[in-house]
């Protein structure tokens, strides 16, 4: 389990330290803040600026959101449109939804690169874990034995997990029982949008408005859908959590 120090090194990131675990440069960190994308850093002894989890989940977000094509402008916008109390599991949930229609672009890290976006040294024992949890393979590249292909968009979550008093063994058995559920809710979905919309259009697939509300359709449909499950999942946890452990 992280220590109080540990947290405190955690949530009070200098500006070099936020922009090593965010993978962009201190510029960029500047340049968000001065467009209102990210929020004024706490100030500390010796006037130094402090960053926290939600700068760096804000960066996430804003990295994924230029990942989808959308311009500064539209990024503003977006943000703006956040609650200003938003906590970094929140924009964590944001960014996955976003990032929920995207094809995954994993990042290939030596060991070095890893821990600095990490922010920490990474024993063996944190690599399995962070393995079994998806978030790295090893061996990203031949000509590097040191390396590992990372998915960013998981990499914040991992390491947060890691001092998480949870045995390997137990999340490999979670990440198991998640698999198992996501693709029978992914093939009941399927087999319904199949025999419930698809089949009808075909009947109709002459018709030029139809044909074109089945694009709008199937455009749109995966984030939507994803966006319901996110919801469903999150409130029957709650449910489950106070049902076994009260309050």
């Amino acid at each position: 389990m992280a220590t109080g120090a540990e947290d405190t090194e955690v949530t009070h990131l200098t500006v070099d330290e936020l922009a090593a675990r965010a993978g962009v440069t201190v510029r960029t960190v500047r340049f968000y803040g001065t467009r209102g994308l990210l929020p004024p850093p706490e100030i500390g002894p010796r006037r130094v600026g402090r960053y926290g989890p939600d700068h760096l989940s804000r960066l996430a977000l804003i990295e994924e959101l230029q990942h989808q094509g959308l311009t500064l402008a539209a990024i503003e916008r977006y943000v703006r449109r956040l609650p200003d109390d938003l906590s970094a599991h929140d924009l964590a949930i944001h960014r996955a939804l976003v990032a929920s229609w995207t094809p995954d672009e994993a990042e290939v890290a030596t060991r070095a690169q890893l821990e600095r976006r990490a922010g920490r040294s990474l024993t063996e024992e944190d690599i399995d874990r962070l393995a079994a949890m998806n978030v790295l393979e090893r061996g990203a590249a031949a000509e590097t034995s040191d390396a590992f292909r990372v998915d960013p968009g998981l990499l914040g979550l991992g390491v947060q997990l890691l001092d998480v008093p949870i045995a390997l063994e137990t999340i490999l058995a979670a990440r198991a029982v998640l698999l198992e559920h996501a693709r029978s809710t992914a093939r009941e979905l399927t087999r319904l949008f199949h025999d419930e919309v698809w089949g009808p259009y075909r009947e109709q697939e002459s018709d030029p408005a139809e044909v074109e509300a089945m694009k709008s359709l199937s455009a749109h449909m995966q984030p939507l859908v994803v966006q319901a499950l996110v919801t469903a999942f999150q409130r029957s946890l709650k449910e489950e959590l106070r049902a076994t452990y009260g309050g």
